[in-house]
């Protein structure tokens, strides 16, 4: 059994002393700093001080404790080389075989609100990365351990290769390490931007995020695809609780979902298909609300995505289970709700924990493109009715609706909405009078008595007298087309409502 020398440094103190004790029964020599040191040795485990090895004590409140050579240099001594060894002899420097570390909690001191720039500064580790850095350089000899989800497979592996781990343990430890580090100074650099541009979007936009999987392929089978995150909130860091591996499309297609069923405060249900709503509605009853939603358009939802914004109950589960189903997103499951589900084997199930991002990032040829997220709803006082006739309410509350929708709908968007359920949706079309007609010719419940939501203005009146002739009785959209009197005649010789909102809701 080989014995090791350990030098200890942890923030993060979640199972240090269990990984100390078993480094020790295994006949490593450990080191330590100030807190790690006092909490190993209370625990009974034999510990040296730093300050007993570089015979020089902790100062400057702990900023300075191991930026000392006879730490640096029993890191990063090379053992095959024979004058790096004999310096360490010259010196009196023992060679450090391991090194155990993670960080000060920056990331935890600038999340807060109004945290002042003294103690973001003093959040910032020095020794820790220093450390960090100079193990993994030095990989082949020391290994570097910066997580305490590493701490029991090492263990593992020195008690099979008698106090040993391999050269690809070691690298594989040290490629981490280095991950860890650029994370750290990522985050540090991107806060401290902040200071001096407190605004949404960063100078130096930074898209670091660790490989949660592979996955099968890309949008096609010919490419390549993974998934990049953080485990958390939203899709990327959701919990799947069944079904098979998750594809590109999935993916984006749930994402589609869950960012238009947050939209809504009452229970609501949404089916996407290639990333467009198929269906969508609120109701009081989740069950009735994918019942509604499923309504729309039974054809297209078949090996749709669901999204809702409730857990979902039995009686929503049994539903579901009817129709072929991809995959869903909702914030939990009800232990009914799991049977009826689990029936389909290959169906998908996400927990997502309710979260979106603030910036949207979208990669170009040669660069990004970020922009804030569409936050923007409806404002009923804010919005200007412009037709003579205003709006009933029952007109106002299907338009409040499919505008919410209408956001999430690919350019040219047009929705055909009762309140709290969709009828009809035209999306991608080149042109909006196109949209209007697709919407119409996807219905399949009557569309008389609906209201257009429009994700932009109407260029010409032939979109207006076009969803009038398929029983459309009330339009809500952005205005500002150098027609809209054109427009809003049309309306109002027509008969229909028309309501300018002063905000558009383009997707591309």
């Amino acid at each position: 059994m080989n014995t090791i020398r350990v030098l200890i440094s942890v923030t993060d103190k979640t199972g240090i002393v269990e990984f100390a004790r078993e480094l020790t029964s295994l006949g490593a020599e450990l080191v330590s700093t100030g807190g790690t040191a006092r909490l190993i040795r209370e625990s009974g485990v034999p510990v040296t001080e730093v300050a007993e090895v570089t015979g020089f004590p902790e100062m400057l409140d702990g900023r300075v404790k191991t930026l000392h050579p006879k730490i640096a240099g029993g890191i990063l001594a090379i053992r095959g080389r024979a004058d790096h060894m004999d310096a360490l002899a010259r010196q009196g420097i023992a060679p450090v075989d391991m090194v155990v570390v993670n960080l000060y909690r920056f990331e935890e001191a600038a999340a807060k609100a109004g945290a002042p720039r003294e103690e973001l500064i003093e959040n910032i580790d020095i020794g820790g990365p220093t450390m960090i850095r100079a193990a993994a350089k030095n990989y082949q000899d020391v290994a570097v351990v910066v997580s305490p989800e590493d701490y029991g497979p090492v263990v593992a592996e020195l008690r099979v290769n008698g106090g040993a781990l391999s050269l690809a343990t070691k690298w594989r430890l040290a490629r981490k390490a280095f991950r860890t580090t650029a994370d750290y100074d990522s985050a540090i650099s991107a806060r401290l931007e902040r200071e001096d541009n407190p605004g949404p979007l960063p100078l130096d936009l930074s898209l670091r995020a660790p490989r949660i999987t592979e996955l099968r392929y890309g949008e096609n089978p010919h490419q390549s695809a993974a998934l990049y995150g953080r485990r958390g909130a939203g899709i990327a860091g959701a919990d799947q609780l069944q079904g098979k591996e998750l594809s590109y499309n999935n993916l984006v297609d749930l994402d589609a979902a869950w960012q238009l069923v947050c939209e809504f405060e009452r229970p609501a249900a949404v089916i996407i298909k290639h990333t467009n709503p198929c269906g969508c509605a609120e109701q009081d009853a989740l069950a009735e609300a994918y019942a509604r939603a499923l309504e729309c358009d039974p054809v297209s939802a078949y090996g749709g995505v669901l999204g809702f914004n409730r857990p979902l109950d039995a009686d929503t589960a049994r539903r579901v289970s009817q129709t072929f189903i991809e995959a869903i997103a909702a914030p939990g499951y009800d232990a009914e709700a799991l049977a009826p589900l689990a029936a389909r084997k290959q169906l998908r199930l996400l927990r997502v924990t309710p979260g979106l991002d603030p910036l949207v990032v979208k990669s170009i040829s040669g660069g990004f493109l970020a922009q804030t997220a569409d936050c923007a709803g409806l404002d009923r006082a804010a919005a200007q009715v412009k037709s003579r006739r205003a709006p009933t309410d029952e007109e106002w509350k299907a338009m409040e609706f499919g505008w919410r929708v209408a956001k999430h709908v690919k350019s040219n968007a047009i929705v055909y909405a009762r309140p709290g359920q969709v009828v009809g949706v035209g999306a991608g079309q080149m042109s909006r009078v196109d949209s209007v007609k697709l919407g119409a010719m996807k219905a399949v419940l009557p569309l008389q008595g609906t209201v257009v939501a429009s994700d932009a203005f109407f260029p010409f009146p032939d979109g207006v007298e076009e969803a009038v002739k398929n029983g459309a009785t009330a339009f809500i959209e952005p205005g500002g087309s150098v027609r809209d009197n054109e427009v809003i005649e049309a309306a109002d010789r027509l008969g229909a409502a028309m309501v300018f909102t002063g905000v558009r809701h383009f997707r591309h």
